[in-house]
């Protein structure tokens, strides 16, 4: 198989001109390809609005010694080289003992569902159980109080099956190094599950929510017909250690037939904690029972909006493109104190959403549809803090949930119950907005003018503010005065870790496995879940099917 790379071609062509492309570069007729496959797609705006895909494609030919031929002639050339095989293996170790029980899984969410789905593929037979609804149950939760404002504490944004990134973009770029081919077999099992086969090689591949909710049920459904269980409104109340080692965990759930909550220990020697970085009342279970922990720093912002077509005329060169999906964007500064500041979780041609899961506390995200049809594009804009700045001035591994607290209850207070919004004039004179300008909240969720600015240390809005105002000088109208901001975007990512070691076990308590966004381990869907299968490996290589 030959490999070519810095293959270029305008967008919006067609797949006859991808074709003649490749013959050409490799000087034969297009009929001598058997077989191509695309590996990635990426875009190259230099010379906007003349704009191109830059593509890296596999390609085999009918004849092998054809093959062998154009590599030797092209020799050291970087473009055109041979394909190496990267297909991901789970490892499978024939000498181990069987597992003595089922493997329990504590969260649905990417890490959660990866790790269930590798070890139910592989005859493990886990438990998978999870404190909120499943995905068609908890759809209908979210609309509802995006509707109503009344919130369901189990089943919401943030908790149920799929995890947070169920009800964000489904973005699945991720900076991790990944030899082992881990990155790439998430895409797959992706795919495999219904999601659109373009994500194996555009640059920033995502799905959208729309489709990501029906992704999520097939991968459940796979999971039981690999032999697996899975368990909803069922959640973890406290762990059953004996001398440093796990023999179970103590559960409680809904009866199906009498709606009445029961409790239930599940003998397992083997437990994932897939927690999600929200799950402040089973962070503080697991810290009074001693599993060690530690405050880690993770960033704290608003989420702004502009409208898309600006964004597309500062990325593009237009306002909207024939070819090409609403336009997206990364930008960091450095704020005059030091503090990094950047965007984050960016939706093209999405919306802010209501993401709360506690009575009396705010927070926000963002979420696109696949189409990433709306009038606005939204972005985090956010700024890194430390345990420094949680005002414990203690070791309290808890501390970065209580500094998140204080900011959701006033964020609540900021928008009485409702979303908080501030022009980024307001913003800058500290006074509450009373009309808004050319651009008009795109939310899922009631909001109202309030004091965002008003919801932060002083440091952290000043950073804020300094931030805006040098991505400005990068996209054209960034800090325009009519920019919306709303708060608190203050799930970032999780605000603790739990210690593990290289085995990925507890550092305290032999058989229970931290993984995921929640155990400080990743941060987005994509390293959450490869996060979730070398959970996965790791059992496997301690333990047999």
């Amino acid at each position: 198989m030959i490999r070519i790379g810095q293959l270029k071609l305008k967008t919006g062509h067609t797949k006859a001109e991808l074709e003649k492309k490749l013959a050409n570069v490799l000087g034969i007729a297009a009929e001598e390809i058997q077989y191509y496959e695309i590996r990635k797609q990426s875009l190259d705006a230099r010379k906007k609005p003349e704009l191109y895909y830059v593509y890296t494609v596999d390609v085999t030919l009918q004849h092998q010694k054809k093959e062998q031929k154009i590599l030797k002639r092209h020799g050291k050339n970087g473009a055109i080289t041979e394909a190496k095989e990267e297909t991901y293996r789970f490892p499978v170790n024939p000498s181990a003992s069987p597992i003595p029980e089922r493997p329990v899984i504590v969260g649905s969410g990417p890490a959660g569902l990866f790790c269930a789905y590798l070890l139910a593929k592989h005859g493990y037979r886990p438990i998978l159980i999870e404190r909120g609804a499943m995905v068609e149950e908890r759809k209908k939760d979210v609309e509802e109080f995006w509707k109503t404002g009344v919130l369901n504490p189990s089943s919401n944004v943030q908790f149920g099956e799929g995890g947070a990134g169920t009800f964000s973009d489904g973005k699945l770029n991720t900076l991790v190094k990944d030899p082992a081919g881990r990155n790439r077999e998430v895409l797959r099992i992706f795919v495999e599950n219904g999601a659109p086969p373009e994500i194996l090689y555009e640059n920033k591949p995502h799905i959208g929510t729309d489709i990501l909710i029906d992704v999520v049920r097939n991968m459940r459904n796979a999971i039981e017909s690999f032999g697996g269980t899975c368990r909803f409104h069922t959640k973890m109340t406290r762990l059953s250690i004996c001398d440093g080692i796990l023999n179970g965990i103590w559960i409680s759930f809904l009866d199906k037939k009498t709606g009445e909550k029961k409790e239930e220990f599940l003998e397992a020697s083997t437990v994932v904690l897939a927690l999600g970085h929200s799950a402040r009342d089973t962070f503080q279970t697991l810290f009074e029972q001693g599993v060690p922990m530690e405050a880690k720093s993770f960033a704290v912002g608003v989420r702004v909006e502009h409208l898309q077509k600006m964004i597309n005329k500062s990325q593009y060169g237009v306002e909207a493109h024939p070819h090409l999906p609403a336009a997206a964007y990364k930008l960091t500064a450095k704020a005059s104190d030091g503090r990094g500041v950047y965007t984050f979780c960016m939706c093209p041609g999405g919306y802010v959403v209501n993401a709360s899961s506690e009575k009396g506390r705010l927070c926000v995200n963002g979420m696109s549809y696949h189409g990433r049809a709306g009038k606005n594009a939204n972005s985090a804009v956010i700024v890194t803090v430390t345990p420094e700045d949680y005002g414990t001035g203690d070791d309290n591994a808890l501390s970065g949930i209580e500094f998140q607290r204080r900011l959701e209850e006033k964020a609540f207070e900021a928008g009485q119950g409702k979303i908080p919004v501030q022009c980024f004039r307001g913003f800058c004179q500290h006074c509450v907005t009373e009309a808004l300008g050319e651009v008009k909240p795109e939310m899922k969720g009631n909001w109202q003018f309030g004091d965002v600015r008003g919801i932060f240390p002083e440091s952290i809005g000043n950073a804020i503010e300094e931030g805006i105002r040098d991505f400005d000088r990068k996209i054209k109208g960034f800090a325009s005065p009519d920019t919306i901001l709303s708060g608190v975007e203050a799930r970032t990512s999780s605000p603790l870790r739990i210690k593990r070691d290289e085995t990925f076990q507890s550092t305290g308590v032999k058989g229970l496995y931290p993984c995921g966004e929640g155990a400080g381990y990743a941060g987005g869907i994509t390293s959450a879940a490869m996060d979730g299968i070398k959970t996965a490996e790791k059992i496997a290589k301690r333990y047999g099917q």
